[in-house]
């Protein structure tokens, strides 16, 4: 992977893991779908004019992913995050969709992962249920299943993503918002009130947290993940990722004042471990191919 391609990665990295910060901070005065609805309303405003026709053949494809992760992804993230008490078992947690998307890409995508690979796969797996035996985590069940449902929308939508052809950067940003928004009102008006009360109560901090969620998240960094996502494999952009839960911890802490426990931090490490092992095959494997 080229350096620059490695540096978009960091960015996206550092975009992704201050979201759940301001997502927290989001949470604290609207509900997951007013906040989903506006970010994404938001993002529709400043890509409208990029709009663009998607080519026939990739609009299930295109469709699918939007649903998979401006929609579901999205709302169950945010929902966690509304109703859980820190941030960093949030973002430790989410990052399963990085191990998920590995083992989904072989199934779907029939992209060939070595035994160490997999293995390393699987210590990130037990990582997750040392986390799941924290008394953080115990404490909000809850949480976790929100947490674990959204990261498998992720994965399937970043699998699916890899295909979509003729489709720029800002268009499907556009195509996310457009096709995400009346289910995420429809949805609003049915199972939350008050929402006018709340968006005319809102104080500085929840409308930067939507901007930041908007144009930082959503534009920059999933912008650049779609980017990556079409020039690399799946599994070689995947293990990268896993910058994200290691920022968003030191954000969480530094921040948000969070106070993890032992076991979350030696889940987190496995994590983190077993995904520096995939990329380190990922990257003998690319230097030991002889160009003919």
């Amino acid at each position: 992977m080229p350096l620059k391609h490695l540096v978009l990665i960091v960015l996206v990295c550092l975009a992704w893991s201050f979201n759940f910060t301001a997502g927290a901070a989001g949470m604290q005065h609207f509900s997951p779908l007013q906040f989903m609805i506006l970010r994404f309303t938001i993002v529709l405003v400043v890509v409208f004019p990029l709009l663009r026709i998607p080519p026939r053949d990739q609009w299930i494809r295109v469709a699918s992913v939007c649903l998979l992760i401006g929609s579901l992804h999205f709302t169950t993230l945010f929902w966690a995050l509304a109703r859980s008490d820190d941030v960093s078992s949030v973002a430790i947690i989410h990052h399963t969709y990085i191990p998920m998307a590995v083992v989904l890409a072989m199934i779907i995508l029939s992209e060939r992962v070595g035994w160490r690979s997999l293995l390393a796969t699987g210590v990130a797996f037990l990582g997750v249920l040392v986390i799941g035996f924290d008394p953080m985590v115990l404490a909000q069940l809850d949480v976790l299943a929100l947490v674990l449902i959204s990261a498998l929308f992720q994965a399937l939508g970043s699998i699916y993503m890899r295909g979509i052809r003729g489709v720029s950067v800002m268009n499907f940003q556009a195509w996310t918002a457009i096709i995400s928004l009346p289910i995420l009102i429809l949805a609003s008006l049915a199972f939350e009130q008050d929402q006018l009360m709340a968006f005319r109560t809102a104080g500085l901090i929840h409308w930067s947290s939507v901007l930041y969620s908007a144009l930082i998240a959503s534009l920059l960094g999933h912008g650049l993940f779609y980017y990556l996502i079409q020039k690399h494999p799946v599994t070689a952009v995947m293990p990268y990722m896993l910058l994200t839960p290691l920022f968003a911890v030191i954000f969480g802490v530094t921040v948000w004042g969070d106070t993890p426990g032992w076991r979350l931090m030696l889940g987190g490490i496995m994590i983190l471990f077993g995904m520096l092992v995939i990329t380190l095959r990922a990257r003998k494997k690319a230097h030991s191919v002889v160009p003919l």
